[in-house]
């Protein structure tokens, strides 16, 4: 699924540089620095208390770093805040709307907090694109799960931000309804979306990922496309050790690098 054509080498929609985060004496991100380019799809994984969800909620502006750089469509999350959300879209693992209201309904209400006027016609269009259309006057409640996330990817997306954050998008879904969203993922990142991705399975991370960053302790340990990284790591011997089943692959390399302890 993944293809370096669709990469580009025009500025970032997403640039940190340099990123620290403290919470009190502990330092949970450690310099950290990447980008992510206008039709790519890049994954930040790491384990339980690595830094993810610490770097994410910096990009996204709920937290202020003590030091380094972020950069959203060119603009500041510090200095352009507004500048810099505008330009963005957020799909958190747990998205709560109002179970009462229908989708339809949702959609509406969101692309209003957006400024984005949607004609009936328009909203119609949407439903039918994510094969909701029967289920327009159902409420956000009666949803399924897959269903529930499609919706959330159309208000995360619905103001056509440059840069869409993806916050462990397929955690208990089905798999088809994994692979349904992760071909709606595809499809963004084919019309020029930057997307970042944080996410625990490794087959999503090799399946849609054009180049994925592992952190670790607060670090980044790798960055390169999946294949890239299982090439140039899978002689190592705690990498060789972690491999179950003879091939070399992207969770094995995982391991190898991050370790074996269970993170709480």
């Amino acid at each position: 699924m993944n293809n370096d054509n669709h990469t580009n080498h025009t500025a970032p929609v997403l640039q940190v540089d340099s990123l620290n985060v403290y919470y009190g004496s502990f330092q949970a991100v450690k310099n950290v620095s990447f980008e992510v380019r206008p039709g790519e799809i890049f994954g930040l994984l790491g384990p339980n208390g690595a830094g993810k969800t610490s770097t994410l909620s910096a990009v996204e502006g709920l937290l202020k770093p003590q030091s380094g750089n972020i950069h959203v469509a060119g603009y500041s999350i510090r200095e352009q805040p507004l500048y810099a959300r505008a330009n963005m879209g957020v799909q958190l693992q747990a998205t709560s709307f109002q179970p009462e209201l229908t989708i339809t309904e949702i959609i509406q209400l969101y692309a209003g907090i957006y400024g984005v006027d949607l004609s009936k016609e328009q909203v119609a269009s949407i439903l039918a694109n994510i094969k909701l259309q029967d289920s327009a006057n159902k409420k956000y409640g009666q949803l399924s799960g897959g269903q529930q996330q499609r919706i959330s990817l159309v208000i995360a997306t619905i103001h056509d931000p440059q840069l869409v954050l993806l916050d462990e998008p397929t955690t208990g879904l089905d798999p088809q309804s994994r692979r349904q969203l992760w071909v709606r993922i595809e499809a963004m990142r084919d019309k020029g979306h930057g997307i970042l991705l944080t996410t625990h399975s490794m087959e999503e991370a090799e399946s849609v990922c054009d180049r994925i960053a592992i952190i670790d302790h607060g670090k980044i340990i790798a960055t390169d496309t999946p294949q890239s990284i299982i090439d140039s790591h899978r002689d190592l011997p705690a990498v060789i050790q972690a491999s179950r089943k003879g091939k070399i692959t992207l969770e094995d390399v995982f391991i190898g690098l991050t370790g074996t302890e269970v993170r709480s």
